[in-house]
């Protein structure tokens, strides 16, 4: 009886107790694991990853329009390319076709030398002949002149007045004087042209002479129709470029200026310019010619400066063997040389330039 009434002792680590410690540390440690530990570190560094995974897109749309453009110019560079191929096939049938009118050409150059040939000697035998009637001792006088003007140079320089008073009112005047100087000059051994201002109509001769042959005059008179270099009208600058470019002793120079107008400050200066270059050799004679041809200014135009050129145009010649010509243009009867007026020929009712009506030039010479 007493062992049923007696108490049992609690057990306070029961098995139930355990299981229930054990299950709520596994509960602990599952949320721990599930749960996702971050710092902020982690948050920073995702950031960044997310701007450097726009900023490439980005780059990647730029590159794809790049991409486009240049295909785009690919395909027009293909087609200049297929342009400049049909192109170099047409020049090349061109040149062709120039091939063989240079060799036709060619076989005319010779005939030409050939006939040029046969003309020098011909000149020869003609100079024979007249040795023969004229003696053997004929010998042409060193002051023999052409129009008043001598023809004694062997090499001549054409000095031009380029300026717009020339080039727009006596420029058609002008081509017919210098063909006319150079035919009464058949054969010389060189000539040069240049403006008033010492500028060269071929750069590529300065220096040199242009050699004298049918093919380069017509040449210098095709490129003078439309040469219209700068020009102050003062003709100082050319006539210095042309003695002390091409005297020399061996050689007989007469310069032809052609101009209209003196613009310069001072006739005076221009004179004792070309008297220190252009100096008296050991005979006592100036190392070039000079010579000079005015033309006439428009009527309407004042005329001082066209008085000052005929001025010093003659003073100049005066002194340095030369011959000075003036045109005159009257109403109704077009252009014409004069070569000075005698007190006893009617004077014109029309303007006359001032370097048209003075003493004869022949005494210049």
């Amino acid at each position: 009886m007493s062992r049923r009434l007696a108490r049992r002792e609690t057990e306070i680590f029961s098995i139930s107790f355990l299981d229930c410690i054990t299950c709520g540390l596994g509960s602990v440690v599952l949320l721990l694991v599930l749960t996702e530990m971050r710092t902020p570190q982690d948050e920073v560094q995702d950031t960044s990853i997310a701007e450097r995974i726009t900023q490439l897109q980005d780059e990647l749309l730029d590159i794809a329009g790049q991409t486009e453009i240049l295909n785009q110019e690919l395909t027009a560079k293909r087609k200049q390319l297929a342009e400049e191929k049909l192109r170099i096939a047409r020049l090349q049938g061109d040149l062709s076709d120039i091939r063989g009118k240079y060799s036709a050409s060619k076989k005319e150059a010779d005939m030409i030398n050939e006939l040029e040939g046969k003309l020098v000697s011909a000149r020869q035998e003609l100079t024979e002949e007249m040795k023969r009637l004229l003696g053997s001792g004929f010998q042409r006088k060193k002051d023999d002149a052409i129009g008043g003007i001598p023809v004694d140079s062997e090499y001549i320089i054409f000095i031009i007045d380029t300026s717009g008073s020339m080039f727009n009112y006596v420029w058609p005047m002008l081509l017919e004087k210098v063909e006319e100087t150079l035919n009464a000059y058949p054969q010389v051994k060189g000539f040069q042209v240049m403006n008033d201002e010492g500028t060269y109509m071929f750069p590529g001769y300065r220096g040199k002479w242009i050699p004298d042959t049918p093919s380069q005059r017509k040449l210098v008179l095709e490129r003078l129709r439309t040469w219209n270099a700068f020009s102050n009208s003062s003709p100082i600058e050319g006539i210095v470029e042309a003695i002390r470019t091409y005297y020399s002793k061996d050689k007989k120079i007469s310069l032809y200026v052609f101009g209209d107008e003196f613009t310069g400050p001072s006739i005076d200066s221009v004179v004792k310019g070309v008297d220190m270059i252009n100096r008296d050799d050991e005979n006592g004679e100036r190392r070039v010619r000079i010579h000079a041809i005015g033309f006439p200014v428009r009527p309407d135009a004042p005329q001082y400066t066209s008085i000052r050129f005929a001025t010093l145009m003659r003073i100049l010649c005066a002194k340095n063997g030369g011959t000075f010509v003036g045109l005159h243009d009257p109403p109704r009867r077009g252009p014409q040389f004069r070569i000075g007026q005698n007190a006893s020929e009617p004077q014109s009712s029309s303007p006359v330039p001032a370097f048209a009506a003075a003493e004869p030039l022949a005494r210049f010479q």
